[in-house]
C-alpha cells in the first residue's frame, strides 16, 4: 500500500498519525534509509522501520510527536545484543526521524504529489517551529544518485529520492499468472496483468494494486511501451500464444523477460523464433523457466519462485 497516500488519506478522515523514515544507516542495519512507517493513535498501521524493540521505542515517539505536534530525530546504535535479536551478523546506526501528520494544505500536497511522482525530492526540515516544512520537486529519474533518503550534512533537513518501483507486466491471467501478479504487487512492484480474454482480464478478480487490461500482445504494448526499468512474464494459456509474446518483447528494451515453461519448453519456442529471425543474443536472455528453482508446483508456489527472482532483478543480484 502506498504509505504516502495513505497518510493523506488519515488526515483527511480527520485522524491523528505520525510518519517514520529511516533517514540515515551506518553499518548493518535491518532496513535501508528510506524505509517508512505509518503510525497511528493506536500503534503500527502501515510498514516496519525493522521490528523489535527499535520499532516499540518509534511507535512511543511517533504517539508523543502525535500529542505534541513536533518533530523528533532518534538515533539507535545496534550493538552486539541488539543486532543479534534483529538477526543481524553485526552492529550499525541507524536515524529515525518522526514527524506528526498536520492537517495543513501545503503539507497535505507534499504527501499527494509524492504518492503519485514517477520521481522526486521530499526535503522535510527536521525542526518545526509553528508550522511543518515540508516540500516536493519534481526531478528526472537521472538527477536522483544515491540512496533513498539521508539527512543533509547540518542535520536541519531530511531528503528523499523518489523512484516508482519497477513496473511487472504478466501476460496470461490464468491460475498462475494471477498469483504472479498478486504476490509481485504484494512484494511492491507496479503491476499489469494482460490477457486476451475479458473474462480472465477482469478487474473484479484483483485488488486496485493490480493494474487489469484485456488486449491482444501489440494494443498491450502500444499502451505501455517497455522500458530497461520494466520487467514481463509470460504464463499464458499455451505454446502458440507464448511465441507470440515473445516475438514481440524479446527484443524489447526490457530488463527482465521471463517464460512460465519447461527447459523442453524453451526448445521448441526459441527454435520456432530463430527461424523467423528473432535474433538468437535476445532470445539468450529469456528465462525459461522463469522462477528459482525451489520445486515450486502450485499457482501460489510458483508465484512465489518468480516474484524471488524479480526482487533479486531488482536489486542486482540476479
Amino acid at each position: 500500500m502506498n504509505v504516502w497516500r495513505a497518510a493523506a488519506d488519515l488526515i483527511r478522515e480527520g485522524a491523528s498519525g505520525a510518519l517514520a523514515t529511516v533517514a540515515r544507516v551506518r553499518g548493518s542495519t535491518p532496513v535501508p534509509a528510506g524505509t517508512k512507517m505509518l503510525v497511528g493513535a493506536e500503534g503500527r498501521l502501515i510498514g516496519s522501520v525493522g521490528g523489535g524493540c527499535v520499532e516499540a521505542e518509534v511507535i512511543g515517539a511517533a504517539l508523543e510527536a502525535q500529542r505534541r505536534r513536533e518533530p523528533a530525530l532518534l538515533r539507535h546504535h545496534l550493538n552486539a545484543d541488539l543486532a543479534g535479536d534483529l538477526g543481524l551478523s553485526c552492529g550499525g546506526t541507524v536515524e529515525i526521524f518522526v514527524e506528526p501528520l498536520v492537517a495543513e494544505a501545503s503539507y497535505v500536497s507534499v504527501l499527494e504529489s509524492a504518492a503519485t511522482a514517477e520521481s522526486g525530492l521530499v526535503r522535510t526540515a527536521t525542526e518545526w517551529t509553528s508550522a511543518p516544512v515540508k516540500t516536493f520537486e519534481r526531478l528526472g529519474p537521472s538527477a536522483l544518485p544515491g540512496a533513498a533518503a539521508t539527512l543533509t550534512r547540518d542535520g536541519r533537513f531530511m531528503e528523499e529520492r523518489l523512484i516508482q518501483a519497477p513496473r511487472v507486466f504478466v501476460f496470461g491471467a490464468g491460475h498462475v499468472g494471477a498469483a504472479i501478479a498478486r504476490a509481485a504487487a504484494a512484494a511492491g512492484f507496479r503491476v499489469v496483468i494482460i490477457d486476451d480474454r475479458a473474462e480472465y482480464a477482469d478487474p473484479s478478480r484483483f485488488t486496485e494494486s493490480v493494474g487489469v487490461l484485456a488486449a491482444e500482445v501489440d494494443d498491450a504494448l502500444m499502451r505501455y511501451p517497455l522500458t530497461a526499468a520494466d520487467a514481463v512474464v509470460i504464463a499464458t494459456r499455451g505454446h502458440r500464444n507464448d511465441a507470440l509474446i515473445l516475438e514481440r518483447v524479446a527484443t524489447s528494451p526490457a530488463g527482465y523477460v521471463g517464460l512460465l515453461g519447461s527447459r523442453r519448453k524453451k526448445v521448441v519456442v526459441t527454435k520456432g523464433l530463430k527461424a523467423a529471425g528473432v535474433p538468437a543474443k535476445s532470445l539468450e536472455r529469456v528465462r525459461v523457466p522463469v522462477g528459482l528453482a525451489i520445486g515450486a508446483v502450485t499457482p501460489e508456489e510458483i508465484a512465489v519462485s518468480v516474484v524471488a527472482e524479480l526482487i533479486a532483478w531488482r536489486r542486482g543480484e540476479g
